[in-house]
């Protein structure tokens, strides 16, 4: 009786959630530029990347990033760093000296320049970190124009952000300080040919100025993308391409870590996606420059489940996004103020499994995004344990199980489906599926299944 019920009730939330994720919201004005409707995104740290951490030994790097699939590359700041109240002995990459130059670290602005044109040869894109919430505290605008500073009412120095004791905060009643900050974006645009920015904390910079600057650098480059992080839906209506996901982060790192089952991950899929404009994009991820550094790598987070969630990041409504290494199985905590590279591994699984669901990503336009297909839970007689998704579009058809529970299962579809032959990503091998086909899970495991590619 226990269990009938339990799968009444999922057979409820799967009927609920049957469609595309919509929104109460207005439709926002953004426009996508067409290469992000099936883009991976690839977050690059210059100073862990490669022994040297320059531009020029990253570049040697994009023939084996554009075999991965990878189609955005983000890099994060690359800009010079301050050295009044320096953490560490490198500092911080968002510790901005000069908007307009480059960390000395890592090479020159030619030497970016060559990587921008280099990667757009190979058709993909690139995107800078902007950290325009504040500046190093000993930055050129500082120095010039410390009115565009907000001071503190006690001390007359510039204002630290939450505990960032390195940064000072700008003041964006100043007018003056405004055109400066959109003057630098452009610098980026047109000198060295970018696609776009990844703007930090963008939530603690005005709105307006977000909504301003987006206008005035789409008549730079019409293909403008702007990722915010953030979750604030009104930055979506008129300024940002991209938010971070991060509910549906925690949301994997809480089922990994026993706090959260496969419930609430189907309360998010219900949920999860209504407070944003029907046609954004969110950023899915298990990991990031901060995620990793502060709060500790996939491995640590995930555990047994760090394959089974990276998948589900390709898999959910959105664009993936890969920080160096996770390619390689990298397990380690990359320190953020210090010299530490990555240790590469180019036979990781972990490197061929990237590689399919990039393929799997740009095929299939029931993936596509923002998501045109209809996502539909299937039914299961195991629905506390394992979760199945389904989205179509015309004859597009993906089908992704997933064993969430410590112990191999039995899992069959309830309801009917689209009968077919499909194929299974990562195997060399055909299936067919119709209703009470039965597919054996190991624990934590998956399946993806596909047709009409």
């Amino acid at each position: 009786m226990k269990k009938l019920s339990y799968l009444l009730i999922v057979i409820f939330l799967s009927l609920s959630f049957a469609c595309s994720p919509k929104t109460e919201n207005s439709i926002s004005s953004v426009k996508h530029p067409e290469w992000s409707k099936d883009a991976v995104i690839y977050e690059v740290n210059v100073r862990q990347f490669s022994k040297d951490g320059t531009f020029n030994a990253f570049k040697k790097q994009l023939p084996r990033l554009k075999e991965l699939g990878v189609d955005v590359l983000w890099f994060m700041p690359i800009y010079p760093i301050g050295n009044i109240e320096r953490k560490g002995t490198l500092g911080s990459y968002y510790s901005i000296k000069d908007y307009t130059a480059v960390n000395p670290e890592f090479g020159s602005v030619e030497d970016f320049k060559s990587v921008v044109e280099e990667a757009h040869n190979m058709g993909m894109k690139v995107i800078i970190d902007w950290v325009a919430n504040h500046t190093s505290r000993d930055s050129k605008w500082l120095e010039s124009n410390p009115e565009w500073f907000i001071m503190d009412s006690i001390t007359n120095k510039p204002v630290a952000p939450f505990d960032w004791t390195d940064v000072a905060k700008l003041d964006y009643n100043n007018a003056e300080m405004r055109s400066a900050m959109l003057d630098a974006m452009k610098f980026w645009i047109t000198e060295t040919k970018i696609d776009g920015f990844r703007c930090d904390v963008a939530a603690e910079v005005p709105l307006d100025f977000w909504e301003n600057a987006v206008s005035e650098l789409n008549k730079l480059t019409p293909e403008l993308f702007m990722l915010a992080e953030s979750e604030t839906p009104e930055l979506q209506m008129k300024a940002f391409n991209m938010y971070y996901s991060w509910n549906f982060h925690h949301v994997m790192n809480r089922m990994a870590q026993g706090k959260a089952n496969v419930d609430t991950l189907r309360s998010f899929i219900k949920n999860g996606y209504s407070r944003f404009p029907a046609n954004t994009i969110a950023m899915n991820f298990t990991s990031n420059h901060d995620e990793n550094s502060w709060n500790g790598t996939e491995f640590e987070r995930l555990g047994k489940q760090a394959e089974q969630m990276a998948v589900l990041t390709f898999i959910m409504p959105g664009m993936p996004l890969i920080y160096n290494g996770q390619e390689s199985g990298f397990n380690r905590r990359l320190q953020f103020f210090e010299k530490d590279s990555i240790e590469w591994n180019h036979n990781s699984p972990f490197n061929q499994l990237y590689k399919s669901l990039s393929y799997l990503k740009e095929n299939n336009i029931a993936l596509h995004t923002p998501l045109k297909s209809k996502m539909e839970e299937l039914i299961t007689d195991k629905p506390d344990k394992a979760l199945i998704l389904q989205f179509k579009l015309d004859n597009n058809i993906v089908i992704a199980m997933f064993n969430f529970s410590e112990e191999p299962v039995s899992i069959s579809i309830q309801n009917e489906i689209s009968n077919g032959i499909y194929e299974e990503l990562l195997k060399d091998s055909s299936f067919e599926i119709k209703k009470g086909t039965e597919f054996d899970m190991i624990p934590y495991g998956y399946k993806i299944f596909y047709k009409n590619i």
